[in-house]
């Protein structure tokens, strides 16, 4: 049964689109930004003691967004930058970020492109000398001892670059959110086997594509919020219909940063809301303006 008090905010929030201020240190508290990105993926997370881990950094025109977006937080600095995989939607905008900020430590799946996108993600990387680690699966990110951190997927042999996506479940208090970056349906069913994979917010594989979000890994889910990132505007038909209909048929609350814009999910462990940057009327402005 759905938490359906934990959404009055939420629901309140998407009616009258309140204009927010979320603050650049929580304390102790969870912040989790999901930005608009056009077609890809970006998340920052906020750790209860004020690191910040950044996954991904969507396509190459994306890093001037993702860099101002951090620096109107006022981050000077990234403690852990993940690169889900080297698809050119997921790694293009990172060498923007990585001219901006330091970054303590890198995590890569380990998943070699033969893509210049690649190449120049790899020379930023040995030109800011960054630490690089690549990520295993059941290894436990230790980053903030209030919260827990941990890789389901990463690269093995065989897998296609999407399949070598890393997986993150993030645990803090009574919350657990899963970052399923663009892995496909064999790796979904192969979770189902090995983890507890239940969690409040599932950022939704491959952008609500086909190759994903199979009915009975949904159903294991069973979150009561999805973040699908894709741009309205992309070629690949994003997100397909039959995705939708199975997290609505859960009575899952879907924001997409298509429509929603950036989306801020934060949490004090107990009680969680929901900061869509747009809300529904301003969709329905831009489709009529």
């Amino acid at each position: 049964m759905k938490r359906w008090k934990q959404f009055t905010c939420c629901v309140f929030l998407m009616l009258l689109v309140l204009p927010v201020q979320v603050d650049a240190y929580p304390a102790k508290k969870l912040a989790v930004h999901f930005l608009d990105v056009g077609q890809g993926d970006s998340i920052l997370i906020q750790t209860p003691t004020g690191k910040h881990i950044l996954i991904d950094g969507g396509p190459p025109e994306a890093g001037k967004t993702v860099v101002n977006y951090l620096k109107a937080l006022e981050i000077d600095k990234i403690d852990l930058l993940i690169a889900t995989h080297p698809d050119i939607d997921h790694i293009g905008g990172l060498p923007a970020v990585m001219q901006a900020f330091p970054v303590k430590l890198l995590m890569d799946s380990g998943k070699v492109h033969g893509t210049k996108t690649y190449m120049r993600y790899l020379q930023q990387i040995r030109k800011k000398q960054i630490p690089m680690m690549l990520a295993r699966k059941n290894q436990s990110i230790d980053i903030d001892p209030l919260m827990d951190l941990q890789v389901l997927n990463t690269s093995s042999k065989h897998k296609s670059n999407n399949q070598s996506s890393i997986v993150l479940k993030l645990s803090f208090g009574k919350h657990d959110l899963l970052f399923m970056s663009d892995i496909e349906q064999k790796q979904e069913k192969e979770l189902l086997s090995q983890y507890d994979v239940q969690a409040d917010l599932i950022k939704v594989a491959h952008h609500g594509s086909k190759t994903s979000s199979s009915k009975v890994f949904l159903e294991e889910v069973d979150a009561n919020v999805a973040i699908l990132t894709y741009s309205k505007d992309n070629d690949y038909g994003h997100p397909v219909e039959r995705v939708i209909k199975r997290l609505l048929q859960l009575d899952t609350h879907i924001y997409s940063t298509a429509v929603f814009g950036h989306i801020i999910f934060q949490t004090d462990g107990q009680n969680f809301l929901i900061f869509p940057e747009k809300g529904p009327l301003d969709a329905l402005n831009e489709k009529t303006g």
